[in-house]
């Protein structure tokens, strides 16, 4: 088997990736909907993939790896891995689980860091208000996550809520930084406090806090939040769109807090999570099997965490429902150290409406069951899809 073409159209905002066999199989990946301008950095891999075998998964990785970076660029890499990998599972007739060493568990746990509707503040009540309708969904989330600090509008709508740099919101991805006021640590503080009241211990809070902060503000933090027991602290010092690491500062933020610390989403390559892992900076790492370089990747990093006692918890957030398929075929073969995976959000509804292999209701109680399908078990009905082709992309299906 060969391939012979190397295609990616926006559908929605997602960058779809597809390969195309002499042999008639086909993979598919899907790049974050916050990504839409990766398009030509997916297609300047064709030239290296023609010809080659896609089942040769780690050759054809060997040719492109390099070429990746920290997110957001590392995606492109990533998701051409996971199409790679869909059409190795086809031509074998096995769900892709079954490649990556078998499953260790029959159901995958998720949580919720994506559905959630538009918050109408930023003051505690209103985010009280938000984690109660995200508790009370049908899926039953065992976790909510919710953005605070750098990580969300407080930065802003809280006066004087830091003293340092304030970037434009209308570019994703640049990093507020600074000292965080007296005025906003109280207010992030008094916020935590309100949603734990509707939470209580039935559904754990995890917070995406960054990235921006200096460590002592940090560290002061993490303490003053000790006793509310939350799942961890996420992206502090560095993380979404943060091309460095900084481990040292992550493991003095860790030795001086009982909260767990997370990170890891924007890290390329097991290499650059090696000192995170071995020096044990952090009690969690999060990364992205559509980020880090895909799911071989991931996978790596979590057999390397599990020997070092810390937890795996993958980021997706607006990884698709392609994405998904890529995630609960990964994390079916995790071991002991996975906690949950991110679920996934696409960037329009009607994608409900145009991909094959899910379930009518994917998540039961914070559960999801594998995909026996060949592949990662999710597929794109081209009929259906072709009206959210752009003019340029016709062909993409043929």
């Amino acid at each position: 088997m060969k391939i012979t073409d190397l295609r990616c159209a926006v559908i929605g905002k997602h960058p779809i990736v597809r390969i195309v066999t002499d042999e008639g199989l086909y993979g598919l990946g899907e790049v974050e909907y916050t990504k839409p301008y990766l398009k030509p950095w997916v297609l300047h891999f064709r030239d290296a993939l023609i010809g080659e075998d896609p089942t040769d998964v780690e050759r054809c990785m060997l040719k492109i790896r390099q070429r990746g970076s920290f997110k957001p660029y590392g995606a492109a890499v990533s998701v051409i891995e996971h199409a790679l990998w869909d059409i190795a599972g086809k031509a074998a007739g096995v769900p892709v689980y079954k490649l990556l060493g078998g499953k260790v568990r029959d159901k995958v746990r998720v949580y919720n860091g994506s559905i959630r509707k538009k918050r109408t503040g930023d003051k505690p009540e209103d985010y009280a208000a938000d984690v109660k309708w995200m508790m009370e969904r049908p899926e039953n989330f065992f976790m909510v996550k919710q953005g605070i600090s750098f990580h969300s509008n407080m930065k802003t709508s809280v006066p004087d809520f830091h003293y340092g740099i304030r970037q434009p919101p209308t570019y994703h991805g640049a990093m507020d930084q600074g000292q965080i006021s007296e005025r906003g640590m109280t207010h992030m503080i008094e916020c935590v406090i309100a949603m734990k009241e509707v939470l209580g211990d039935t559904v754990s809070l995890a917070l995406d806090c960054g990235p921006g902060w200096f460590l002592p503000d940090a560290i002061r933090f993490a303490q003053s939040v000790e006793k509310y027991n939350l799942m961890w602290l996420e992206d502090m010092l560095t993380g979404d769109y943060v091309p460095w690491v900084n481990p040292q500062a992550y493991r003095e933020l860790t030795i001086s807090t009982s909260t767990p610390i997370h990170t890891g989403e924007q890290i390329y390559l097991r290499h650059n999570f090696k000192e995170l892992i071995e020096t044990q900076a952090v009690r969690v790492i999060g990364p992205d099997p559509a980020d880090i370089g895909g799911i071989a990747e991931l996978k790596w990093v979590a057999e390397h965490a599990y020997m070092h006692s810390i937890l795996m918890a993958p980021h997706g957030t607006a990884n698709g429902l392609l994405g998904l398929g890529a995630l609960i075929n990964v994390c079916a073969t995790l071991p002991a150290n996975y906690v949950a995976f991110e679920y996934p959000s696409a960037s329009d509804p009607w994608w409900n409406d145009i991909v094959i292999g899910l379930p009518k209701q994917i998540v039961k109680d914070s559960m999801m069951d594998l995909l026996e399908a060949p592949g990662l078990g999710v597929d794109i009905d081209a009929e259906a899809a072709r009206k959210y082709l752009r003019e340029e992309d016709a062909g993409f299906f043929d």
